[in-house]
C-alpha cells in the first residue's frame, strides 16, 4: 500500500432527488472531487440490501446489492422509466437525512416498471449475469420472493415449515408460484451490478481505488442463512445457540448485541472454508480493498445465549485465527485487506494481526482517552496502519469536543497544537495526515466540518442512524484544493501526480540554476 489518503463517504450519503444516494451523477461528481482533492481512496459502508434497523452491517445477502442505490435518472437514459414516472412520486422533503420508509414504499414499485421495460430486451444479458452468480443468486430471488409473499416475516416465522428448511420439493413449488417475483428482484440485480460496474471503472480510471466493508457476520434474517443453515450454529428448529455482540464497556453498560448468528467453523473447516472463499469473492467483485470489520472475531469472539436481552451474559469463544485468515489471505494475493482490529486488544489479537501481516487501524478520536492509554497516539504508529479521524460510529469531529472528558480534550490541544487560527477540525486531521500511517482516511463530515446531527450511527442505538446525507454544492472546489494542500504537504498525493510535481520542481530548479548561471 503506498502513502496515499481517502475519504470515507457512504453512498447513500450523497446528494440526489430521490431520497438517498445512488450510482448517478453525484458519484461521478464525487469521484471528480476525490481526483481533485489528490486522494487515492473512497471508502465505502457495505453495498447490500439494508434490513432491520436499514443497517447495512444487517443485510439480506452478502452478496446482493441494494436496490435503493440503483440510479433512477440513468433508467430514464436507459430507455426503461420516464421522468413523469419517478418525478411525481415523493421520496422525501429532507435532502439531509435518508426516509428510508418512503423508499421502500416507492421503489420497488418504480423498479417494477423498469423491469416490465427491460426483461425481453435485456434477456440475452440477463441470462449470462445469472450464470456469472448462480452461486447466490437463485436462492436470494426466491428468498426475497418468500418475504414478500409472507409479509416480510423473518424465514424463522414462515408458517410451510419444508420451505423454511430450504427444502427441494418446496423449492420447486414457490419458485413455480412466485416466478413474477423471482424474475424482479433478479433483474433489480442485473441493474445494481450493471451501474456500479461502469462507476467503478469511472473511479478506477481517476487512479482511485474503491475501499469496502466486510461486515465479519450475516443477519440471521437473510438468505445466506436460509440457503446454508450448516454454516452457522443453529439448534434443530433452526434458531441460533448463541448469537454475536460485544461485551460491556466504557461506553456500553451492556455491551452490544447484533444477534447475528455464529459461524460453525468446525463445519467450515472440513471444506477448506469453502463459504468465506466465496464471500470475500463476492465482495472481491465490489472493491478493490476489503476491510475485515471485528477482525479481533476471527481470534475471539462474544457469544450470547440465544433469547438474551443484553450482550452481559456472553463469553468469549475461541475463533479460527490464521486457519482461516492464512487462507483468504493466500487465495485472494490481488485483493489487498485491512483489519479492523479495534475493541478489546489482546496480546493474542495483536499475535494474529502481526502473523497476517495486514494494516490495523488507529483511531485519533480513541487516543486521547485518559482511561484507557492506547497506541493510537500518533507517535506510536508503524507504517503498516490505516489512520482514521472516525469510524462511520464515531461522532464528527466537530461534535468530539462537545463528547470528551476535558482532559481528553486538554491533551488533544496540547498534543496536536490545535489552534482556532486552523481550526479544531483541520488540526486533528493533520495531525493524521502527517503520521507514518500508510494511509489516512477521514469522514467527509470532518472535512465539512459538520458535529450535531451529522452522525452516521450510535453503536447500540438500534433505530435513526444511517440517514446522513451531503447536500448538494457542499464538495467545493475550494475544500477540494484544501484537502489537495494538505495530502501534497504530507506526501500523499497518488503516485503519478507525485511525479508530475517533482518533475515540476526538477523543471523550475533547472530554469533558476540556467538563470543564476
Amino acid at each position: 500500500m503506498e502513502r496515499s489518503s481517502g475519504i470515507l463517504m457512504p453512498l447513500s450519503s450523497l446528494p440526489s432527488p430521490y431520497g438517498i444516494g445512488t450510482f448517478g451523477k453525484a458519484a461521478y461528481d464525487f469521484a471528480d472531487f476525490l481526483h481533485a482533492a489528490g486522494q487515492s481512496c473512497w471508502q465505502l459502508l457495505p453495498l447490500g440490501p439494508t434490513s432491520y434497523g436499514d443497517s447495512p452491517y444487517q443485510s439480506f445477502s452478502t452478496f446482493a446489492g441494494n436496490p435503493y442505490n440503483i440510479d433512477l435518472d440513468l433508467l430514464v437514459r436507459d430507455g426503461l422509466l420516464k421522468k413523469k414516472e419517478i418525478t411525481e412520486l415523493s421520496w422525501g422533503d429532507d435532502p439531509r437525512h435518508v426516509d428510508y420508509g418512503l423508499l421502500y414504499q416507492n421503489r420497488f414499485t418504480i423498479l417494477a416498471t423498469a423491469k416490465q421495460r427491460g426483461w425481453v430486451r435485456d434477456r440475452e444479458a440477463v441470462r449470462a449475469f445469472e450464470s456469472e452468480n448462480a452461486g447466490w443468486l437463485p436462492d436470494y430471488a426466491l428468498f426475497m420472493a418468500l418475504k414478500r409473499h409472507f409479509d416480510m416475516k423473518p424465514w424463522t416465522e414462515w408458517p410451510d415449515e419444508k420451505i423454511r428448511r430450504h427444502q427441494w420439493d418446496a423449492l420447486e413449488h414457490y419458485r413455480s408460484m412466485l416466478w413474477k417475483d423471482i424474475e424482479l428482484f433478479t433483474y433489480i440485480q442485473y441493474l445494481f451490478f450493471k451501474q456500479w460496474g461502469a462507476l467503478k471503472k469511472y473511479i478506477n480510471n481517476l487512479g482511485i481505488r474503491v475501499i469496502g466493508d466486510l461486515p465479519i457476520y450475516v443477519a440471521l434474517d437473510s438468505a445466506d442463512v436460509w440457503a446454508e443453515p450448516s454454516q452457522f450454529c443453529l439448534d434443530e428448529a433452526g434458531f441460533p445457540v448463541d448469537v454475536a455482540g460485544v461485551p460491556p464497556d466504557y461506553f456500553t453498560a451492556d455491551g452490544q448485541l447484533w444477534g447475528n448468528p455464529l459461524y460453525n467453523y468446525d463445519m467450515m473447516q472440513r471444506d477448506g472454508y469453502g463459504w468465506w472463499i466465496r464471500r470475500v469473492g463476492g465482495a472481491a467483485k465490489l472493491y478493490d480493498v476489503i476491510r475485515i470489520d471485528h477482525f479481533r472475531g476471527f481470534e475471539s469472539f462474544w457469544a450470547v445465549p440465544y433469547g438474551d436481552k443484553t450482550a452481559r451474559r456472553g463469553r468469549w469463544v475461541k475463533g479460527p485465527g490464521m486457519d482461516l485468515v492464512g487462507r483468504l489471505t493466500g487465495w485472494f494475493r490481488d485483493i489487498e485487506f485491512i483489519a479492523e482490529d479495534l475493541g478489546y486488544p489482546s496480546p493474542e489479537v495483536e499475535r494474529l494481526l502481526r502473523d497476517s501481516g495486514l494494516p490495523g487501524m488507529k483511531v485519533l478520536e480513541f487516543a486521547f482517552d485518559h482511561r484507557d492509554p492506547s497506541n493510537y497516539l500518533p507517535h506510536c504508529y508503524h507504517e503498516n496502519c490505516v489512520c482514521y479521524t472516525g469510524t462511520h460510529d464515531n461522532a464528527p469531529l466537530a461534535s468530539w469536543p462537545r463528547e470528551a472528558d476535558p482532559k481528553d480534550l486538554k491533551f488533544a490541544r496540547q498534543y496536536l497544537g490545535l489552534n482556532d487560527q486552523e481550526g479544531f477540525n483541520y488540526g486533528v486531521i493533520r495531525g493524521g495526515m502527517g503520521s507514518v500511517a500508510k494511509l489516512f482516511v477521514a469522514q467527509m463530515q470532518d472535512y465539512l466540518e459538520l458535529g450535531d446531527g451529522h452522525r452516521m450511527n450510535t453503536p447500540g442505538n438500534p433505530m435513526g442512524n444511517w440517514t446522513w446525507r451531503m447536500l448538494p454544492g457542499e464538495a467545493t472546489k475550494k475544500l477540494a484544493g484544501r484537502i489537495h494542500e494538505m495530502a501534497r504537504i504530507y506526501g500523499r498525493l497518488p503516485k503519478e501526480e507525485k511525479k508530475a510535481e517533482d518533475g515540476e520542481k526538477k523543471l523550475s530548479e533547472d530554469v533558476e540554476s540556467a538563470e543564476s548561471a
